[in-house]
C-alpha cells in the first residue's frame, strides 16, 4: 500500500527522532529521509513542533481509547481480569506502535508546555481510570494491598521500560523486545506481580484500608 505525503513525513520523523533525537533532526532532513518537499512539512504540521505535537497526541489518542475500553469491562469482569485485560492491551498496543511509543515515552521525561498539557489530559485520565476500576473492585471485596499511587507508579514502570531501555534489553540481556513474543512472554511476567497485589477477605479490607491512609 502507497503511502501518502503526510504518512511518509510521521514515518520519517519517528525513525529520526528515535535516532537522532528531536532536536538533533532537522526539517530538511526529515523532508529528505521522507523523499518529500520541505514546504510538505510546513502544509500538514506547521513545521517541527506541529510534528511532534501530532505524534504524541497520536500515540495517547490510541492509548486513551484502550483504556477507555479497560473500563467499559468493568461491569462484566473482577477488577483482576480487567487490568490484566488491559496491560495486555497497552502492551499489544505499543509493540505494534513500538517506534512510535518509543519516541514519545522519551518525550515525556522532558518538561515542556506540551508535556504539561499531555500530563493535565490523557494522563490524568489514565490516573482516573485507573483509580476507577480498583474502587470498583472494593466494592466486590477486591482489595489492592499497597496504595493507588504506588500501584500506578509500579505498574507504569512496568509498561514504559522496554521502550526506555531497548538498547539494554538488547545488547545486555539478549532479547529481542521488537518481536511479539516478547511482549507476550513480558506480559506473563507482569501477570504475576499483578496478582501478587491483589487480594480478597477480611485481612485483605484491613490491608486495603491501611494502604488508604
Amino acid at each position: 500500500m502507497k503511502l501518502s505525503t503526510k504518512d511518509k513525513i510521521i514515518e520519517a520523523a519517528v525513525m529520526l527522532f528515535n535516532q537522532k533525537g528531536f532536536t538533533g533532526t532537522s526539517v530538511r532532513e526529515i523532508a529528505k529521509s521522507a523523499d518529500v518537499n520541505v514546504a510538505h512539512i510546513s502544509y500538514y504540521f506547521k513545521g517541527k513542533g506541529g510534528l511532534m505535537e501530532h505524534l504524541v497526541s497520536e500515540f495517547y489518542e490510541g492509548y486513551s481509547k484502550t483504556l477507555e475500553n479497560a473500563c467499559s469491562r468493568t461491569e462484566f469482569q473482577s477488577t483482576q481480569e480487567s487490568i490484566l485485560q488491559l496491560v495486555f492491551d497497552i502492551l499489544s498496543y505499543q509493540h505494534d506502535n513500538r517506534q512510535l511509543t518509543r519516541f514519545v515515552y522519551r518525550e515525556v521525561t522532558i518538561d515542556s508546555t506540551l508535556i504539561r498539557e499531555i500530563m493535565s489530559t490523557y494522563l490524568m485520565k489514565e490516573k482516573y481510570i485507573l483509580q476507577l476500576i480498583i474502587e470498583e473492585g472494593a466494592k466486590n471485596k477486591e482489595y489492592l494491598n499497597l496504595p493507588v499511587p504506588h500501584f500506578i507508579l509500579q505498574l507504569k514502570s512496568l509498561l514504559m521500560m522496554p521502550y526506555l531501555q531497548p538498547q539494554y534489553i538488547t545488547e545486555v540481556l539478549y532479547m529481542q523486545p521488537h518481536e511479539p513474543y516478547f511482549y507476550k512472554m513480558y506480559f506473563e511476567e507482569v501477570k504475576v506481580w499483578i496478582k501478587s497485589v491483589f487480594s480478597t477477605g477480611d485481612v485483605a479490607l484491613t490491608n486495603y484500608r491501611a494502604a488508604l491512609r
